[in-house]
């Protein structure tokens, strides 16, 4: 990858829906070279999708919050499996510290959150003990990942 890759990334990273002609005069390419410099990128795995940002509040979830997961057994797969199935579980973590795991997970409330937490991660495979905490405020939602290259 040279700085032309990188400024693409980070171009994309700002707007993944711009055209390729908009891409390349921001990097200083035509549409083509700019196309199949994207299309490497692509195929190489370096860019993995384009999403949309949803606004969960919008969609009436409003509760996120990050739970400290320790297993009891070394039913680590199992677990995993669990989690990928489940929805409102946004990310997971392997973690190297007093939790195996750290999730990431979205609820419409408290209430929801509790029966979450109660009757559904607790009841996961090998679940011994788990620990929440529950996010007030975001003041940093998504940085660039290719600002993280300076």
């Amino acid at each position: 990858m040279d700085k032309i890759d990188h400024r693409i990334l980070t171009s994309l990273e700002d707007d993944a829906r711009q055209s390729f002609a908009e891409l390349g005069e921001q990097v200083g390419l035509s549409k083509t070279p700019c196309w199949q410099r994207v299309r490497d990128l692509e195929r190489s795995g370096v860019i993995r999708g384009y999403r949309a940002e949803i606004d969960s509040a919008q969609l009436g979830l409003k509760v996120e919050a990050f739970v400290h997961v320790t297993l009891s057994s070394v039913q680590h797969v199992e677990f995993e499996a669990a989690v990928l199935q489940h929805p409102a579980v946004l990310q997971c973590f392997t973690t190297a510290g007093q939790a195996d795991y750290l999730m990431h997970v979205l609820v419409a409330g408290i209430s929801e959150l509790d029966r979450l937490l109660r009757m559904e991660i607790s009841q996961m495979p090998g679940v011994q003990r788990i620990e929440t905490t529950v996010c007030m405020k975001t003041v940093k939602h998504r940085a660039s990942i290719t600002g993280c290259l300076r």
